[in-house]
């Protein structure tokens, strides 16, 4: 396999979550985004370990070792590149959160240690550990050749190395004598409580350092020699397909249990915030059977989610100032919220794009077809949805009005298993149909179908969307939604969920692409067009927006498009395993990337230019899961506006000088130049409040305009009126005149 243009998965995507590391210690972004950022990193980092670490440490163990396709290494070549790779990014995290906290005490914000804090002070954090920590801890002692315990994926544990004083008989003089015996504490940092307490309004202290100081109070009559916390991650890349599952089990229990078993499965990384003694070190390597390899050392904070907390709960002043200015979702520029979405939608298609517009225009539209006579049925796929999630509120109130309501809940969602069992069962209770998709395939499509009769006419309005039915993610993803009421489309569309209802992943379809089948015979075609114009005119080209490109067919369509002289851009926000700029393979090849403010998650394909240009929106990656192993869905726009629309948004996103990197043919990332301060995102952000303002005067113009009709027409009826009173008074004038002459 030729590996000269492309590059392995699993470095590409470290490479991304230390992008993501930059922008926490970029001093243009505003210090508590910084912090966000700093928290996104570590959470991207949990979630490598569990998923991508743990998944090479499976293919590690097998007999028949797989090779990767884009770089020739075996899983354990790959996971010793992986440790080496991250042994970097732990010491650039630790110098970034040095950074952080001395910024944070700039503005008076103060995470302190300990041992950092004077003496009232400590004598405040003390008597909280024995009145509000002490009462509620788990903890054990373990002498070294008892079993050690299970820790729980992602827990924080504080460990002690302890020292017993006991007597042991020398059988030598036949006399006892007194020792020093070895034992183990462990402390278990309970997860119900605040990670941190506030001395001030600015000083924090984190639990597990407080505990960490104290705790040692717990162990009466042990010597305490050295303390650290730890925490373990494991492997959390479950297989839904495993030989116990029995065809009479109902698939929900079966996940149940499967996400169960995910607590249980083996370790893949220690972090540890010390060096350890080597003898403590090789303990807790052969009790938790993980290599030197797997075990980091790190001097700043395990497990930072609690970070956005934190954030939420400092003063509006000091958020005003060091967080961007709050931004909500606008109405969009094609929707009247006003007037009924299904009327709105017969008259012209709707294009949606989150998080710069609302989402309400979705959940209206189902909370209307819940009641809406014409309407026969509602089908849906769920991916991943909110935890309070008004569109499955009103997939609810519709079956309980009596629609028929068809739901693909998606089960294996990664780590939203849990809430999308709950959604599924009360769904289900409510009288939803409800499928959980197909056996080795997931479904990641975003696509709605609501079928209607009115006057013995059937009618579909269809919804495709790049992103999923959640109210919370469409606050900082970024996604577009098109809705039409296009026949054609929408019979794509019920073909779509009668296949989905037989287990037919072969469907054909006019308009759709579809995967696993005709997704990739459809890109095939549209970028073997694209050669031919580039072979018959001189300009072909294609422009590419995804999260990743991981999968080789397509790589290595697109290389064979470069070197027919196809100019290609792309866009590609996470993982990317094409290189550019390789001679003869990739020449004709941009690679952009970028991390800002919302998370990018647009798939956008655009095959040519200008009017000839074919545009797709789609749930789809360019990455064999999503091309091959998984239902995915991508939709034609054919409607001018909105065609004109996207366009100009690729455009926009394209002339970012800001955020923006481009990848070079070694792997690297570097700025482009800064020409015009071009910061995509915030264009948005600003296009967006201008088109709603814009929007909001113009119905107040309209307004003004139609209360002044209104007076100049009760003006004009009011002259009308008196002059049509002043013409009977002449007239009985006149004929009282006649009456007194004769």
């Amino acid at each position: 396999m030729d590996t000269s243009f492309t590059q392995n998965r699993e470095l590409s995507r470290l490479d991304f979550n230390e992008r993501v590391l930059e922008e926490a210690n970029d001093e243009n972004v505003k210090l508590f985004e910084r912090l966000k950022f700093y928290s996104i990193f570590g959470s991207n980092l949990e979630e490598f370990f569990m998923v991508r670490v743990g998944s090479l440490t499976d293919l590690s163990n097998l007999k028949k070792k797989a090779v990767d396709n884009k770089s020739n290494m075996t899983p354990e070549e790959q996971l010793s590149a992986i440790m080496k790779r991250c042994v970097d990014l732990y010491k650039k995290k630790d110098l970034v959160y040095e950074k952080l906290v001395d910024d944070l005490k700039l503005e008076d914000v103060h995470i302190k240690k300990v041992s950092e804090l004077d003496p009232k002070d400590r004598n405040f954090v003390e008597y909280y550990f024995d009145t509000k920590i002490d009462p509620i801890l788990n903890f054990q002692v373990v002498e070294w050749v008892r079993p050690f315990p299970r820790l729980q994926n992602l827990s924080l544990n504080v460990i002690f190395s302890l020292k017993h004083e006991e007597k042991k008989l020398n059988k030598k003089t036949g006399k006892k004598e007194k020792i020093m015996k070895p034992y183990l504490g462990l402390i278990f940092v309970p997860d119900k409580i605040n990670r941190y307490i506030k001395i001030s309004n600015k000083t924090i202290v984190l639990i597990e350092d407080i505990i960490k100081e104290f705790g040692d109070k717990v162990f009466e009559k042990y010597q305490c020699d050295n303390r650290y916390i730890i925490s373990l991650t494991r492997n959390a890349d479950i297989s839904y397909n495993d030989d116990d599952y029995e065809v009479d089990m109902d698939f929900r229990s079966y996940m149940k249990d499967m996400l169960r078993k995910r607590k249980r499965l083996h370790p893949v990384r220690l972090e540890i915030d010390g060096e350890p003694d080597p003898k403590l070190k090789a303990l807790l390597m052969e009790k938790l059977m993980l290599k030197e390899e797997n075990i980091f050392i790190t001097t700043s904070p395990l497990r930072a989610g609690f970070f956005f907390k934190l954030i939420d709960e400092m003063g509006d002043d000091l958020k005003a100032k060091l967080m961007d200015p709050p931004f909500e979702p606008q109405v969009s520029s094609m929707v009247n919220p006003n007037k009924k979405m299904i009327g709105q939608i017969e008259k012209r298609d709707i294009f949606l794009s989150y998080p710069y517009e609302s989402m309400d225009p979705i959940i209206n539209l189902l909370n209307e077809a819940a009641v809406d006579d014409s309407v026969v049925s509602i089908k849906i796929t769920l991916y991943r949805i909110a935890k309070d999630s008004e569109i499955a509120k009103a997939l609810i109130k519709a079956a309980e009005n009596g629609k028929e309501v068809f739901v693909l809940m998606e089960l294996r969602a990664r780590f939203d298993e849990d809430n999308n069992i709950v959604w599924s069962s009360r769904l289900e209770d409510a009288g939803c149909k409800i499928v959980y998709g197909f056996d080795n395939y997931k479904c990641h499509s975003k696509v709605l179908l609501i079928t209607r009769i009115e006057n013995e006419k059937i009618s579909y309005i269809t919804q495709v969307a790049t992103g999923n039915y959640n109210e919370d993610t469409a606050k900082l993803y970024t996604d577009f939604s098109y809705l039409t009421s296009n026949i054609e489309i929408g019979m794509d569309a019920k073909d779509l969920f009668d296949n989905i209802m037989i287990g037919n992943l072969d469907g054909e379809y006019n308009h759709l692409l579809v995967s696993p089948k005709s997704m990739q015979e459809g890109l095939d075609k549209l970028i073997d067009e694209q050669i031919l114009r580039q072979k018959q005119y001189g300009d072909g080209y294609i422009r590419l927006k995804m999260n990743s490109i991981s999968d080789r067919l397509l790589i290595d369509k697109l290389s064979e498009a470069s070197n027919k002289g196809v100019k290609i851009d792309m866009m590609v926000r996470g993982i990317t395993c094409i290189l550019p700029g390789i001679a003869g393979k990739t020449e004709n090849i941009d690679i952009y990337q970028i991390v800002g403010r919302f998370l990018e998650h647009h798939r956008v394909y655009q095959f040519g230019k200008e009017k000839e240009a074919k545009i797709y929106i789609s749930s789809a990656d360019f990455m064999t899961r999503n091309i091959r192993n998984r239902m995915e869905v991508a939709v034609p726009i054919y409607n001018d506006e909105i065609r004109k629309k996207i366009m100009c948004f690729m455009d926009i996103m394209f002339s970012d000088d800001v955020k923006i990197r481009k990848l070079q043919a070694d792997g690297t990332y570097t700025k482009v130049p800064n020409l015009s301060n071009s910061n995509a995102q915030e264009i948005l952000i600003k296009n967006a409040i201008a088109r709603a303002k814009d929007k909001e005067e113009k119905k107040k113009s309209h307004a003004i305009s139609q209360t002044y009709q209104e007076e100049k027409l009760k003006d004009e009826n009011k002259m009308i009126k008196e002059a049509e009173e002043k013409k009977v008074g002449f007239l009985a004038k006149l004929i009282s005149i006649f009456a007194k002459k004769k």
